[in-house]
């Protein structure tokens, strides 16, 4: 049975804009161009090596509804939570933050120079979870499988499986396979995804052609560079390729939630109501 690859539906750059306390990052998912990508609620890249864009950090808010994903690429970042969880995330780790019925938390840079760079993912709780209890997954870099080809093709593996490997984070509410792809000039990935999936590349170093060129594809491939991203129509799997030049890329995939969303800020809910109560529960000091 071939595979169909799967188009490029939308292509979209990341707008330079600030959050926490000042800190300079890019937004991709969670703009106008790009509101979210059911069920993922926002994707935020930060990359300085200037401290005044990112010591000030992200210091006490809260959080409901939903998942917080960071990633580290360099640099380092201390979090604490006012349930007395506290953790380092370190060059390559990742903390998958499950907020669920409420938690207020800070994220620090743990360091006054250097390179800071990274990325954030919200990611959508279904109505039936959305009151759990917070959990944390905290994951060293050494935990996370690294599958390195013949042609130098790098697939670091967060979430999901793909060559044998497993990721080591549980993302079972929806099912999320994320991978930190890296091509160097003249390789290409052809990864396959589940029918139904929303799916998205975006590329943060070099550039690369997603969605075409392989057996059984009749679409032409996109030309998607840094700082951009490509949502993926549906089909089996996705191609992504480069020529002259080499790309790093994030590949992420997860089953969307088809379920409304009442959304401000840090709370994400399913119902006016509901996010009327994550207000009132915060601000009376209930999470």
């Amino acid at each position: 049975m071939s595979t169909t690859v799967r188009p490029v539906t939308t292509s979209v750059c990341g707008i330079e804009t600030h959050d926490g306390a000042g800190v300079r990052l890019k937004r991709v998912i969670g703009t106008r161009a790009l509101p979210d990508l059911d069920p993922f609620l926002l994707l935020d890249e930060f990359r300085s090596d200037q401290p005044d864009d990112y010591l000030a950090g992200f210091p006490d808010h809260p959080h409901r509804g939903f998942e917080t994903v960071t990633y580290m690429l360099a640099g380092r970042m201390r979090h604490r939570d006012n349930h007395g969880n506290e953790g380092l995330l370190q060059p390559g780790g990742v903390q998958w933050m499950t907020a669920g019925r409420g938690i207020v938390h800070s994220e620090m840079p743990e360091q006054q120079d250097g390179l800071l760079a990274g990325f954030q993912l919200w990611v959508n709780l279904p109505a039936a979870h959305k009151m759990s209890a917070p959990r944390y997954q905290d994951i060293a870099p050494e935990r996370i499988p690294e599958i390195i080809r013949r042609d130098g093709v790098r697939v670091r593996i967060i979430a999901g499986q793909t060559m044998g490997a497993v990721g080591p984070v549980d993302a079972q509410h929806v099912e999320a396979l994320y991978l930190d792809v890296t091509l160097p000039a003249g390789a290409s990935l052809q990864q396959n995804l589940p029918r139904g999936h929303s799916a998205f590349c975006y590329v943060f170093e070099g550039e690369c052609d997603v969605g075409g060129g392989a057996v059984g594809s009749d679409d032409s491939p996109t030309r998607t560079g840094a700082g951009c991203l490509a949502v993926l129509g549906d089909g089996d799997g996705v191609w992504v390729g480069t020529n002259a030049t080499g790309a790093r890329l994030l590949l992420v995939a997860g089953k969307p939630l088809r379920e409304p969303i009442a959304r401000a800020g840090p709370f994400v809910m399913n119902t006016a109501r509901e996010l009327r109560q994550a207000v009132e529960d915060f601000q009376s000091g209930r999470f």
